[in-house]
């Protein structure tokens, strides 16, 4: 097996690992000897499979502690495609085009899965002013169940952000209204008022407080 198949098989063997131990930003990986015991491989190609991972951002080495997970979302990745892809205005427009489309497939879902009790406190929330646009719709997102629709959004998502154009008024009726239709579990009144919402942010999505 080539070097190139090695690595990529080390990197997928500790992504599911990670997995599998229910692993999380902050938490500590296994030391490179257990890894190489673990997954059979010597500890030089583990080595270097962590070295790559840590060029990227997705994991820090401290000194007298070990290795630990990083949160993605925290690395440079996003300064550095915001500043040399993103200034280009349609790239911009794409970007905000395809998060909205996940915020609304994730509606679809969420009709389908999030509970009458997620539902009113996230109502609560709503009432009480205690979440912006961006955490509204990670809790929509995240009662949508789907994992890799909350990665494409939280990356999206920043990547936008990371632009800092003008911020956005928004309703609080609108999010109302929109959980009043989860609650009736009716998709055609929820992507409505989620229209209506977009409408007010079509040339920014920088948060402000609900």
């Amino acid at each position: 097996m080539s070097n190139t198949k090695v690595y990529l098989e080390i990197v997928k063997q500790l992504r599911e690992m990670i997995t599998a131990d229910g692993l999380e930003s902050g938490d500590k990986i296994p030391s490179e000897r257990e890894l190489s015991e673990r997954l059979n491989v010597g500890r030089s190609s583990v080595r270097e499979a962590l070295r790559a991972l840590e060029l990227l951002g997705l994991i820090e080495t401290r000194r007298g502690e070990g290795t630990f997970i990083r949160d993605f979302r925290g690395n440079q990745l996003v300064q550095l495609l915001s500043t040399f892809i993103l200034q280009d205005e349609k790239a911009k427009q794409d970007v905000f085009e395809t998060k909205n489309l996940i915020e609304m497939d994730c509606l679809r879902l969420a009709i389908q899965r999030m509970g009458k009790e997620n539902i009113l406190k996230l109502i609560e929330k709503v009432k009480s002013g205690q979440l912006n646009d961006d955490e509204f719709f990670y809790r929509i997102i995240e009662n949508a169940d789907n994992h890799l629709f909350l990665r494409m959004w939280l990356i999206l998502k920043d990547y936008y952000n990371s632009l800092h154009l003008r911020k956005v008024e928004y309703k609080r009726e609108d999010y109302l209204i929109l959980l009043e239709a989860l609650a009736e579990k009716n998709e055609q009144k929820a992507l409505s008022a989620y229209r209506n919402l977009r409408k007010l942010s079509s040339s920014a999505t920088n948060t402000n407080k609900i």
